[in-house]
């Protein structure tokens, strides 16, 4: 480890540790203990990130109408599925629309209501073994009758064990709301996904993040004259879950969003959205060729070779379409411009799955545009660059105009001959025709006026969502000042704090250290939930010497790994975490690290593979604090627990015990 060793090679540190003991018992649980019915991990108990996909429920079905759940309460029941027979429907599709046709939709704000395919009542069925016990029946009444009552923000102020996605689940199933909660990194946020889709195996559970898997931003550095392009690599399956997100929150409201800060960022227009879906019912008509040419404009491309997520192919009359938000795809076979069947197959095998009787086809990216938008967005963008070309030839700057100018135009070209260009995000202010300050439609757009909104661990998460506006400017302006891109490059931002107050309605902050700001917005009234319902006390803390910490550290690992235990080690940076795992690993113990360096879906796999005992310690840094569920852990390291940094505080050391 860096700065220090000694002779036989052991890394050491002058500082003190924290070891953190747990009593493991037969119901020694954390976040989720009223949910787990014994302490061995299986496949079924944790279910893998890796193969996050949509429900195999169907909208073509039609819904099965339950007996509603009683509130504040869990059926008793297990939901078994036989994959043999046809798929539950979540919502109706297939009987007569009741919304308005495509493009009638006019949504003024973000907080009107928009209308579904299946209005009536949200209906959450809540599925558990065990009713809510400790402090947490107090929490979820409390919590409940606030929302009632109208209050915009609470505060749920609970420890760690307390079982607070529980209380989330039955608040949610109780108030009957569309809910979007966010959490403040993706490995939590996968965690929640997991959870809450076994708490509504019935109901719209949906996972939204950022999709790339790498990501370097565009930017300018002056200093040196150089110029950094975009690049990124984007996650197929996350994207994937994003279009199934939105097409969720369109079309039912029984539906569960569980979001990262990427809720904040552009994400385009929810009305041009919704008013480019493709409509097709049996026994309607509908032209082959009217159809093909819809599906280019909403981005699909042809491919009658490999059908993929977002490509469609025809034969004949026969149209397949695998659409952006599905697992599986669609075949419509027509007679002559008639709809004569709509199925649903399987792409890799061919095999019929379910018959529709109709189906809507969502675009294929977010940020579609019509024809006449586009039009009208070019002579905006061209009057804008010859303000600007003005601006910088009168001060003088030649080398920014000419720049802009040949940049600027090659863009037009592309977007004119092939409907997008490279960073079109940046044109988003003409292309959705706002006005110059305007906040971007985001995911919070789709969401309708009543949703509630849960800020899981808002200590961590709130401070992000405040400081993206503020990093993105800087880059930006940057950009634009210095001939890289026009001014209204700095409208395709992530919203202001101030916006995300007012798109958050209903707001409940969940953490066991609450910040300043939501203790402020509630004056200091909290709902508290510091009994654990499985009694379980506070783990037992010892402060340890730094002497002989590593070898102290492998005693108590081979100690708890011959319990079949696991134990999280905690360092400051990421380079310590390796070079420990490195050095344990050395010594014969079963280790892996884990930081943000590792992919997004690798990180969930990796400490799915801690729970299933495949390894016994993970060495990390900030990503083994908050929220994260590991029941199996019984021993937690914090080296250097007096040291202070980037991501050491108080509150800190607390998430972590």
């Amino acid at each position: 480890m860096p700065g220090c060793g000694t002779g036989s090679g052991r890394p050491t540190r002058h500082s003190s540790a924290i070891l953190i003991r747990f009593r493991l018992g037969p119901s020694c649980w954390s976040r989720t203990q009223a949910r787990r019915p014994s302490r061995t991990p299986t496949s079924r108990h944790v279910p893998s990130v890796a193969g996050l996909a949509r429900s195999d429920r169907r909208p073509s079905e039609p819904r099965r109408k339950p007996k509603p759940p009683p509130r504040h309460r869990c059926l008793h029941r297990k939901r078994s599925r036989d994959v043999t027979a046809k798929p539950q429907a979540r919502r109706r599709v297939d009987a007569a629309p009741t919304r308005a046709e495509p493009g009638a939709w006019a949504r003024p704000s973000a907080l009107d209501a928009h209308p579904s395919p299946d209005p009536g009542p949200t209906r959450f069925s809540l599925v558990c073994e065990y009713q809510p016990r400790g402090d947490q029946p107090r929490a979820i009444a409390g919590l409940t009758d606030g929302i009632r009552r109208g209050e915009r923000h609470q505060v749920l102020l609970g420890v760690t064990g307390s079982g607070k996605t529980f209380t989330m689940a039955n608040v949610i199933a109780a108030v009957e709301r569309p809910t979007l909660v966010i959490a403040h990194n993706k490995t939590l946020a996968a965690q929640l996904y997991n959870e809450f889709k076994q708490f509504f195996p019935a109901n719209a559970v949906e996972y939204f993040v950022s999709y790339y898997d790498y990501y370097q931003p565009e930017a300018y550095i002056p200093q040196t004259d150089t110029y950094i392009e975009k690049d990124a690599l984007i996650n197929d399956n996350i994207d994937k879950l994003r279009h199934s997100a939105t097409r969720s929150l369109l079309e039912g409201r029984d539906v569960v969003i569980v979001a990262s800060v990427s809720c904040i960022y552009g994400l385009g227009s929810p009305e041009v959205y919704y008013g480019m879906v493709l409509l097709v019912e049996e026994g309607g008509r509908s032209p082959r060729d009217a159809m093909l040419r819809k599906l280019v404009e909403i981005q699909y491309q042809r491919n009658d070779l490999d059908l993929h997520r977002g490509t469609f192919r025809a034969r004949g009359d026969v149209v397949e379409i695998f659409p952006a938000y599905d697992d599986l795809a669609v075949r419509i076979e027509l007679f002559g411009d008639e709809v004569e069947s709509v199925y649903q197959f399987d792409p890799l095998t061919g095999e019929k799955r379910t018959r529709l009787h109709r189906v809507a086809v969502y675009p294929a990216n977010h940020y579609v545009t019509p024809k006449d938008r586009l039009e009208r967005a070019f002579g905006a963008i061209e009057v804008e660059l010859d303000a600007r070309l003005a601006e910088l030839q009168a001060g003088n700057k030649l080398l920014e105009a000419q720049r802009l100018r040949q940049r600027t135009l090659f863009d037009l070209e592309m977007m004119r001959e092939i409907g997008t260009c490279k960073g079109i995000e940046n044109y988003s202010r003409h292309l959705s025709g706002r006005a110059a300050g305007d906040p971007p439609p985001t995911l919070m757009d789709y969401l309708p006026r009543d949703a509630l909104v849960i800020v899981d661990e808002s200590h961590q998460t709130l401070p992000q969502v405040r400081g993206m506006y503020h990093g993105d400017r800087s880059r930006k302006g940057t950009l634009v000042e210095y001939g890289f891109r026009l001014p209204s490059a700095l409208d395709n931002r992530p919203l202001t704090f101030a916006e995300f107050e007012r798109c958050a309605n209903q707001a409940i902050y969940v953490s066991a250290t609450p910040g300043p700001y939501e203790l402020d917005k509630v004056g200091g009234r909290v709902v508290e939930q510091i009994i654990r319902p499985t009694g379980l006390i506070d783990p037992e803390i010892l402060v340890r010497p730094t002497a002989g910490q590593i070898d102290d550290l492998i005693h108590e690992i081979r100690g708890r790994a011959a319990r079949t235990q696991r134990v999280l080690v905690t360092t400051l940076t990421k380079r310590m975490a390796e070079e420990l795992t490195d050095y344990l690993s050395d010594v014969g113990i079963r280790v892996r690290y884990l930081h943000s360096d590792i992919d997004t879906l690798q990180r969930n796999e990796i400490i799915r593979d801690l729970r299933l005992g495949k390894f016994d310690v993970l060495v990390g840094i900030n990503l083994l604090r908050e929220g994260l569920d590991i029941p199996e852990v019984s021993l937690v390291a914090i080296l250097d627990a007096d040291k202070e940094g980037f991501l050491r505080s108080a509150g800190s050391l607390i998430q972590t015990s």
